[in-house]
């Protein structure tokens, strides 16, 4: 009879084999990461870490010879950038325009589509939802036509009808207001469809409860519901800055010359395309935007977030 398996104490014998046989369910998930990896590195990490080292660099091309210049470029835009300023400024006003229409606005829609009363529900979701997905090329079509000047405007075309001379929406005082709409109208859909879910959520038997103790619909609202829309509003309040200071398609679509007049329609990431690529070729320069960049958003998104913490204290 053949021992070759079997030890003198009855045991069986661990099994010959390679290293990767015995060791294959363990590792061959990562295996699987090893293309991920290798495109995170290539396209992401590798690029962020070379635009750093480009920050502090006076760079023409990226051919061209890197000119070490330390923290000039940071010190520039800090001390001596108008434009930088006037496009941080131009972000924090559509921050805070859109924040506090946006949120009352997608907050009563979704309240409207949660009710007994509107029917086709899933129709009206779609038609509130279409804008955001709408391409910004042609949100900018669509709002270049609205806001045209002469009287052939959709916009002034209606004022027309009632005698009022045509307003010129896109001019320096009127440019933030007009993108502010604009923003309202592609983004108000999109949230109240994360408020709608916050709403389906509400347990009924907390609301159920409100009512036998005798709460009426605004108790009901305020005491019950509004606590558990609290996420919803920190996500739409942190999604909506960051995405307000990197603003790009609509406003350099919607303006002649990309930024409106005198700079009433520019922002951080537009400005940020003008130094690296159309008005100049100043890459050490555009680098050192988008990381000031991402260090406003942190600061702002950090400044949230323990407002928030306090909040809840």
């Amino acid at each position: 009879m053949s021992t070759s398996s079997i030890t003198a104490t009855g045991t069986r014998a661990p099994q010959a084999g390679s290293w990767w046989s015995r060791h294959e369910r363990r590792f061959f998930p990562y295996v699987l990461l090893i293309p991920f990896l290798i495109t995170l590195v290539v396209f992401t990490a590798w690029p962020a870490i070379d635009s750093f080292r480009l920050s502090f660099h006076k760079v023409r091309s990226l051919q061209s010879e890197r000119e070490y210049v330390g923290l000039a470029n940071y010190e520039r835009l800090l001390t001596q950038d108008k434009r930088f300023r006037t496009a941080i400024v131009n972000g924090a006003e559509f921050a805070l325009g859109t924040a506090f229409l946006q949120m009352p606005l997608a907050l009563a829609v979704a309240l409207a589509l949660n009710s007994a009363v509107v029917r086709f529900k899933t129709m009206a979701r779609l038609a509130f939802f279409a804008p955001y997905i709408t391409s910004a090329i042609v949100v900018a079509w669509i709002f270049t036509l609205i806001y045209f000047k002469q009287s052939y405007g959709l916009l002034n075309g209606l004022l027309a009808h009632f005698g009022v001379e045509p307003v010129f929406w896109l001019s320096k005082d009127l440019a933030m207001p007009s993108l502010i709409v604009l923003g309202l109208w592609t983004w108000v859909g999109h949230h109240s469809l994360y408020f709608l879910a916050g709403l389906q959520a509400v347990p009924e038997e907390l609301k159920e409860s409100a009512r036998i103790d005798g709460a009426s619909g605004w108790q009901l609202f305020r005491n019950v519901t509004l606590p558990f829309l609290r996420p919803i509003f920190i996500f739409v309040i942190l999604t909506g800055s960051i995405g307000s200071f990197s603003l790009f398609s609509q406003p350099y679509l919607l303006f002649e010359s990309g930024s409106g007049p005198l700079d009433a329609g520019l922002f951080p990431l537009m400005y940020l395309f003008f130094m690296g690529f159309r008005d100049n070729t100043r890459m050490g320069y555009a680098s050192a935007i988008g990381y000031l960049l991402t260090l406003i958003i942190l600061a702002i998104t950090a400044v949230q977030l323990l407002l928030i913490r306090l909040w809840k204290v």
